[in-house]
């Protein structure tokens, strides 16, 4: 799962989603030095990346992609996972789109101050381009991919795969039906527990 899955798994509570947003960047036990619920957004994270990297149907969606895209392949898949929750957003939110994302938006504004530097720094880049709302579009993830390909120094070779994307769409998004329903339920049973 990618930010916008991360961000929407964390449940209504901004700290729990500033948490889960930004923990891929906080290592070990760095996570105790933030505020309680900022915490509990990076042990939720950890949780579902964990839980995510197990699961069958995500590792099947993996496997279409992991001969040419090796390692890379989950980070795709974690990609194109959010594509189709953002696509199919109605079937799981009331609240618009566009409103769930400056809503978060406002958040972190409201927040800086306890975001990591990392975090601080993608900040205006990511509302400037509106990753979030990129995440819609078949083109909004090729960028998202070419950005990716460029911090893993042309080494991933990521852009390319959006063209499997669009040769196995109805695959993937028949397997992110089916694991998306299995991730909300942990995360919110995790949720519950911390």
């Amino acid at each position: 799962m990618n930010f916008l899955a991360h961000i929407y798994l964390s449940g209504e509570n901004d700290l729990i989603k500033i948490g889960n947003f930004m923990a891929d960047g906080i290592r070990g036990k760095q996570f105790q030095h933030f505020p309680e619920d900022v915490q509990k957004g990076i042990l939720l994270h950890r949780s579902i990346d964990t839980y995510t990297d197990s699961h069958d149907i995500f590792r099947q969606s993996t496997k279409r992609l992991h001969e040419k895209y090796h390692h890379y392949s989950g980070v795709i898949v974690d990609i194109v996972y959010d594509h189709f929750l953002a696509k199919n957003w109605t079937k799981y939110s009331d609240e618009k789109l566009e409103d769930f994302i400056n809503r978060f938006y406002n958040s972190l504004h409201e927040n800086y101050d306890i975001l990591t530097e990392k975090t601080q720094g993608l900040m205006p880049y990511m509302i400037e381009r509106n990753w979030l709302l990129s995440y819609q579009t078949v083109e909004g993830i090729h960028q998202i991919l070419t950005q990716m390909d460029r911090r893993s120094k042309n080494q991933s070779k990521m852009q390319f795969a959006s063209e499997e994307l669009k040769e196995f769409y109805s695959e993937f998004e028949q397997e992110f039906t089916l694991f998306f329903e299995d991730i909300k339920t942990h995360s919110k049973q995790k949720l519950l527990s911390l």
